[in-house]
C-alpha cells in the first residue's frame, strides 16, 4: 500500500500542492503582474516591495469559492468498485491582510492567507480506494513584512512567514480474504510549524513599466501525529494507534513580472513563476511501537514515490479603466503538471493546465475598491497507472478529465 501527506490537487491549486488564491484583485489577470503591481495590501504575497507603492493604511480580505469537476473513466481494476468522480467538495479560501505607512520610506504589513492546501473525498466504494481514499492537507500562513523605498523607482521588500501543516490522509489494505469480506482502513494524521521568509525587489523602469521579482521559501516540516490501524484482521492483533512522524519539505518559487502602462486606460502585466517541485520526492510516514508481525508486514512505515520535477507557469494579462469608479480585467495562464506520466497516481492526477479569468474592481470613492473575479480551469486527459507491486493491493488504471470554476471577491478599506 502507499499513504502520503501529499495527495489529488484541487483544481484551485497550481499544479501540485501551492494555492494561488491569496487575493482577488491579481485573480482577474491569471496572477501576472503579480510581482511588479502593487494593488493593495496583498502585496504582502505578491511582493512585500510594493508595500511602499501604498500611501495610506488599508485592510483588505476576501475569499475565493472553488468548484471542481473531475470525470473519471476507461478505469480497470483486479478490485470491484465504482468511479464517480467530483471527488473534491465546495471549497473556500479566505485571506487578509493590513499595511501600514511607517513614514517616508518604510512600511509595513501584516497578511494571513493559506499557502498550499488540498482536499479530496473519493466514495468509500471508489475503485482506486487502495490507493488513496481521501487527503485533506492544509497549510495557513502568518506573513510579517516591511518595505524600504530606496528612491523613487527603486523599493525592497521582505519578510518572516509563520507556516502551520495539518494533514489527515486516509487508504484501504485489500484484506477481504482474510478479514470477512472488508478492508483495513490506515488513516494518518498530523501537524507541525515552519518558519519562512518571502522577499522581493520592485523598480520603475520608466514612468510606463515596473519590473518586480519575488522569493518565496521553502518550507521543512518536521509532522508529528499518529497512524490509526482500524477493521484489521483480529488475528493479526494492529489494530490501535500508533506514534508517527513524516518528514517533508513544500518547495521555494521565484516569480517575476512586467506591469506596462500603454495609456490612460490600458495596462498590461506578464508574468513567470519557478517552482522547485523536485524537493518531493518520495514522502513516507514512519510509525513507531508497531508490534514484529506489523513490522514483518510493513506497517512499520507507509511512503509514496512521487518524484516531481521542476516547473515553469506563465501568465498574461490587461485591464481597461472603464470609468473613475471601474476598472475591468482580464487573463490567461498556463502552468504544466509537475508529475511524469509514469509517477502520477490516484492522490495526485494532475495535468498541464491552462486558465481564462475574468475580474473587476470598483471603487465608489478613494477609501473602497470592491474585486471581483471569475476563472474557469482545464487540464490535459491525465492517464493513471498504479500496479499491484505488492502482490496485494489490487492494480488501478484510470484517465481523468479536470477543470474547475472559480469565483472570488474582496474588500479593500484605506484610512
Amino acid at each position: 500500500m502507499s499513504l502520503a501527506i501529499c495527495g489529488q490537487a484541487t483544481l484551485s491549486l497550481a499544479n501540485g500542492l501551492s494555492i494561488n488564491e491569496q487575493s482577488v484583485s491579481s485573480a482577474g489577470t491569471a496572477y501576472a503582474g503579480r510581482s511588479s503591481a502593487a494593488l493593495d495590501a496583498s502585496t504582502v504575497y505578491g511582493n512585500p516591495a510594493g508595500l511602499s507603492k501604498i500611501k495610506r493604511r488599508e485592510v483588505s480580505g476576501g475569499f475565493a469559492l472553488i468548484k471542481v469537476n473531475s470525470d473519471i473513466k476507461n478505469s480497470h481494476s483486479d478490485a470491484p468498485g465504482t468511479n464517480k468522480g467530483d471527488s473534491v467538495p465546495l471549497t473556500t479560501i479566505p485571506f487578509g491582510y493590513l499595511s501600514i505607512p511607517i513614514d517616508e520610506r518604510f512600511t509595513f504589513g501584516l497578511g494571513l492567507y493559506a499557502l498550499y492546501g488540498l482536499v479530496n473525498d473519493y466514495e468509500s466504494s471508489f475503485q482506486g480506494r487502495y490507493h488513496g481514499s481521501y487527503s485533506k492537507v492544509q497549510v495557513k500562513t502568518l506573513n510579517a513584512a516591511v518595505a524600504y523605498r530606496i528612491n523613487d523607482h527603486v523599493s525592497v521588500g521582505g519578510g518572516l512567514t509563520l507556516n502551520r501543516i495539518e494533514n489527515n490522509m486516509q487508504t484501504y489494505l485489500a484484506t477481504g480474504l482474510l478479514n470477512g469480506g472488508n478492508d483495513t482502513q490506515i488513516t494518518i494524521k498530523g501537524n507541525d510549524n515552519a518558519i519562512g521568509y518571502n522577499f522581493g525587489l520592485m523598480i520603475d523602469l520608466n514612468d510606463s513599466t515596473t519590473w518586480g521579482i519575488t522569493y518565496h521559501s521553502k518550507l521543512d516540516f518536521h509532522v508529528n501525529g499518529h497512524t490509526q490501524v482500524s477493521n484489521s484482521p483480529s488475528a493479526f492483533g494492529l489494530d490501535g494507534k500508533y506514534s508517527n512522524k513524516i518528514d517533508i519539505t513544500l518547495p521555494e518559487s521565484l516569480d517575476t513580472s512586467f506591469t506596462h502602462h500603454f495609456d490612460e486606460r490600458w495596462t498590461g502585466y506578464l508574468g513567470a513563476t519557478w517552482t522547485r517541485w523536485s524537493r518531493v520526492q518520495r514522502i513516507e510516514a514512519v510509525n513507531s511501537g508497531v508490534p514484529p508481525l506489523g513490522q514483518q508486514l510493513g506497517f512499520n512505515s507507509f511512503g509514496d514515490d512521487f518524484k516531481l520535477h521542476d516547473t515553469w507557469s506563465m501568465a498574461v494579462g490587461a485591464s481597461y479603466r472603464l470609468s473613475p469608479q471601474w476598472l475591468l480585467r482580464s487573463g490567461f495562464a498556463y502552468d504544466p503538471s509537475p508529475a511524469r506520466n509514469a509517477d502520477r497516481n490516484v492522490r495526485l492526477p494532475v495535468g498541464d493546465r491552462k486558465a481564462v479569468t475574468l475580474g473587476a474592481g470598483f471603487s465608489p470613492n478613494t477609501d473602497l475598491t470592491i474585486d471581483f473575479a471569475y476563472g474557469y480551469l482545464w487540464e490535459s486527459t491525465t492517464s493513471v497507472s498504479q500496479a499491484n507491486t505488492t502482490g496485494v493491493q489490487p492494480s488501478y488504471n484510470a484517465k481523468y478529465d479536470n477543470s474547475a470554476h472559480i469565483i472570488g471577491t474582496q474588500i479593500t478599506y484605506r484610512f
